[in-house]
């Protein structure tokens, strides 16, 4: 595997603070209306007592500075995102600061019509200001081979 090597990598860790105008443009940007996001008043009277952010809100939570994305050194054009997972411990809340790291946990190679194609997973592991867990997004991303025509 020729990408075996990424294995273990770490970006840098980054903040990132939740703000009610995040979830709302996120929820409206996804389509989703439930006042959770939203709704003050409503948000108070459930079991959360307070404005959430979407399950697959934690694509959003990103560095501010893209210069501390986690760089792999690979030709980004050959990259093509595979699939999305969300393991929470709980729902993010309005008003909390995000603490992120991502991290390459695994490396993997498919037979494709063009040849071997390698699967590279990522976790970004966000946590609260006391270190308790709240969600790791997994992203799957594929990496193509390289067509000469």
């Amino acid at each position: 595997m020729e990408l075996a090597h990424l294995i273990g990598k770490t970006g840098k860790p980054f903040t990132f603070k939740v703000e009610q105008r995040h979830i709302r443009q996120f929820a409206l940007a996804i389509g989703d209306t439930n006042p959770l996001y939203t709704d003050e008043e409503y948000a108070k009277n459930t079991p959360h007592k307070g404005l959430i952010a979407p399950l697959t809100f934690p694509v959003a939570v990103t560095p501010d500075d893209e210069n501390d994305a986690l760089d792999l050194g690979l030709d980004y054009r050959r990259m093509l995102h595979g699939e999305q997972q969300f393991i929470y411990s709980r729902p993010i809340r309005v008003g909390e600061l995000l603490y992120c790291q991502m991290r390459v946990t695994d490396v993997y190679e498919k037979e494709g019509k063009n040849g071997m194609m390698e699967f590279i997973l990522f976790d970004t592991e966000i946590k609260d200001e006391n270190g308790g867990h709240i969600v790791t997004s997994r992203t799957n991303i594929v990496y193509r081979p390289l067509v000469l025509n």
